[in-house]
């Protein structure tokens, strides 16, 4: 069972409660609510080691694409010597020698910046689920223990 599916559970056993009367609190089976909360206990870790697969792999794509850039960094210098030190016409070559390295040094910033928005956005959208089951949680803790009440 997800997150999900165990709150649903949870707001299942308070609605199937016997009302108490003259009041809007519900008897629930105590065995039953705490069976569920140890049940999301269980799930959250799952959550925790999802965003930190998220940062590993973030960090991954990041080490990734740096690599990528520092090799098309030194094939494009490559490139150059040998365009220079082989062809006659030695400023054309160092003109476009030069226009390969700007534009490599461009597509690499580019990689950088699209791995660290897409990165950041995967983050920002497991933090806001986070929060949003964890303040669903408190929610629920909270009609929990009124119902004690």
């Amino acid at each position: 069972m997800d997150i999900n599916e165990l709150l649903g559970r949870l707001e299942e056993i308070i609605n199937e409660g016997r009302a108490v009367p003259f009041s809007d609190k519900v008897w629930v089976d105590r065995e039953k609510v705490l069976e569920v909360i140890d049940s999301i206990r269980s799930i959250l870790p799952e959550e925790i080691k999802q965003a930190n697969w998220i940062k590993e792999e973030r960090n991954r794509i990041l080490i990734e694409a740096q690599k990528e850039a520092d090799l098309m960094l030194k094939e494009t210098e490559e490139h150059i010597k040998r365009m220079v030190e082989e062809s006659e016409v030695t400023r054309r070559a160092y003109i476009q020698g030069e226009e390969i390295i700007e534009n490599a040094k461009k597509n690499a910033r580019e990689i950088r910046i699209g791995t660290k928005e897409y990165a950041d956005n995967l983050l920002a959208e497991l933090e806001k689920k986070l929060h949003e089951y964890i303040e669903l949680i408190k929610k629920n803790r909270e009609e929990v223990k009124n119902l004690r009440s």
